[in-house]
């Protein structure tokens, strides 16, 4: 199991799923990976994945999380992670999960199919929540 996103909810999931034995990797940035680090009760099989997050113009430096900005450029955090794909895909193709969890990058349920991988779209709020997020431009 593959899993994006630093939200509690992520965790949780992952140490309840490997308390069942599951293997469990999370895609997220470094800073991110050093708030999550404490909530990782199996680390023998829950482990973390850093992904580099590339500058994007507009961004002040440093910017890996929605925590390190304002709401208001949330879209360009978007851009970043976009600009990770290549990592994940290359990362996926070498752990060959069985399913991937995600919940904002658009693209993963994508890539996750052209690797023949079984994604599932999960989010611990509410629909209108998910709903309100503007759309990518493609």
């Amino acid at each position: 199991m593959v899993c994006f996103r630093t939200y509690d909810s992520f965790p949780h999931l992952s140490n309840v799923l490997a308390e069942r034995g599951h293997k469990i990797t999370f895609f997220l940035p470094r800073k991110a990976q050093s708030k999550l680090q404490h909530l990782n009760s199996h680390p023998h099989l829950i482990t973390f994945h850093p992904l580099i997050v590339s500058p994007v113009d507009g961004h002040p430096r440093g910017t890996e999380t929605a925590s390190d900005i304002d709401r208001s450029l949330t879209h360009l955090l978007l851009i970043a992670f976009d600009r990770t794909r290549d990592q994940v895909e290359a990362a996926l193709r070498t752990l060959n999960p069985h399913i991937l969890f995600c919940d904002f990058v658009h693209w993963v349920p994508v890539l996750a199919s052209q690797l023949g991988i079984k994604s599932v779209c999960y989010n611990s709020v509410s629909a209108a929540v998910v709903g309100y997020r503007p759309l990518p431009n493609d």
